[in-house]
């Protein structure tokens, strides 16, 4: 294993790394023009075809650290894709990055004349076996179904020129790792291959030293250097504070992410927070992939500006523009402390990140907070009108009305059909007053 240091010149362009004309330009169009610290450190190396080991917090610009290189090399080799023989290779442990992987590479494989398909369960497999049928450059896929679709003969690993591992250690903590080592036991070995993980820990080094040759080895924004523009906040309050304080934090300006610990809590917060006007949607594993999609799309445009998510939000989404990240429940270990807070304070920007802790649970966010590398700023509330929400959560609040899933016979905000509701309201809107005018507006993905 190889290491690299990141690096310390002033700030190279795409082109002095090396980025051809036609990417560059596919990248400018999606308002991309500077790499980051990560990309930057990784692209001399990974589009010299060598192997490489990244290593980066989520949010660093990851996806197109290893998506640039990746797409530049299936178009130099001129092969052209046979059915169900993919020439590429992501994978990825949630449903929902690999459908943003797609989304944020699908412009430069456009650009290069390459076909992509997204493979992943919770959904019918006819569209991606008759997409790997007629012949994919590009595969971007979950471990679990796409042991499945190989299993049944519907695709073969056997023509991989370049495999990527994305977020490497929460295949680890998903329990992907024996898949993951199957999947890549069935790719030539002669393949470049890509790993990227915000953590190296003994599960990972072992999937390093079997499938990685000689690797260089890149580290930028790592997960364990908390990010400068971030500023961590714990709220010591009673049990029946918890809602009003949260009621009181959502209904500030902006997007704001809230983590529990269990699906039930979070349907159950969504739930209370839609009740007291505040437009919000659930992301959890007990939702169909339709319903997933559906609340994403409408976090996405603003329609809802609060998502109550379980830790399967840490990784699985990359919006910008997240002012504020909410632990309702504080997270079990630190490196999930450090995945849900990294929604904020992307490409660039400032955040804040509160923790709320009842005084049976200071000992444990201390602990928690030490691991992680953090050294919060600790307030007593005894009042959902204490003056610190403010300072966190800055502006003047708003309960427009609660958000209201589409029925099937009305477009969602993204145009397409809901699942029946049984509720005969307008599509994606909310009820009670009218919007405010500072609502949310619609995310930027800037860096992938």
């Amino acid at each position: 294993m190889t290491s690299a240091a990141s690096s310390s010149r002033s700030s190279p362009s795409f082109a002095d790394l090396g980025v051809p004309s036609d990417l560059r330009a596919a990248l400018t169009a999606a308002g991309i023009t500077d790499p980051t610290p990560i990309q930057a450190a990784t692209l001399p190396d990974s589009l010299a075809g060598r192997d490489v080991l990244g290593r980066g917090r989520t949010g660093s610009g990851k996806t197109l650290a290893f998506g640039i290189p990746l797409i530049e090399r299936l178009r130099r080799s001129g092969r052209r894709a046979q059915a169900r023989r993919p020439r590429g290779l992501v994978l990825a442990p949630t449903r929902e990055l690999a459908a943003q992987i797609e989304a944020a590479l699908k412009p430069l494989a456009d650009a290069a004349g390459l076909r992509t398909c997204t493979v992943f369960g919770g959904v019918g497999q006819q569209p991606q076996v008759d997409a790997l049928r007629r012949g994919v450059d590009l595969l971007i896929a979950c471990p679990g179904r796409l042991e499945d679709l190989i299993g049944q003969g519907h695709c073969s690993l056997a023509d991989v020129e370049v495999t990527v591992l994305d977020e490497a250690d929460h295949m680890a903590d998903l329990g992907f790792l024996p898949a993951v080592r199957r999947l890549l036991d069935a790719t030539p070995r002669g393949g470049q291959r890509m790993l990227f993980s915000a953590t190296l820990d003994g599960a990972i080094d072992v999937l390093v030293k079997r499938f990685l040759s000689r690797p260089r080895v890149h580290q930028a924004d790592s997960a364990q250097s908390p990010v400068v523009a971030m500023d961590h906040h714990v709220l010591t309050i009673s049990r029946d504070l918890r809602l009003p304080v949260l009621i009181d934090l959502t209904s500030a300006p902006g997007r704001t992410v809230v983590f529990t610990r269990t699906k039930h809590g979070a349907k159950a917060l969504a739930r209370k927070l839609n009740g007291n006007g505040v437009p919000a949607v659930e992301l959890h594993g007990n939702l169909s992939q339709g319903a997933r999609t559906r609340n994403l799309d409408a976090f996405h445009s603003g329609a809802a500006t609060t998502l109550v998510a379980t830790d399967i939000a840490a990784r699985g989404i990359h919006v910008d523009d997240i002012s504020l990240v909410v632990h309702a429940d504080p997270p079990a270990e630190h490196k999930a402390y450090l995945h849900r807070s990294g929604r904020t304070a992307r490409a660039g920007a400032a955040g804040t990140v509160v923790t709320l802790a009842t005084p049976d649970q200071s000992r444990e966010v201390r602990s928690l907070t030490r691991a992680a590398g953090i050294k919060p700023t600790t307030t007593a509330v005894d009042t959902a009108e204490h003056p610190v929400l403010h300072r966190l959560a800055p502006g003047e609040r708003s309960r427009p009305g609660g958000w209201v899933a589409p029925t099937a016979h009305q477009p969602s905000q993204s145009g397409q059909a809901g699942p029946a509701s049984g509720t005969s309201r307008p599509s994606g809107r909310r009820r009670g007053r009218p919007r405010r005018r500072g609502r949310a507006p619609a995310a930027r993905v800037r860096h992938a």
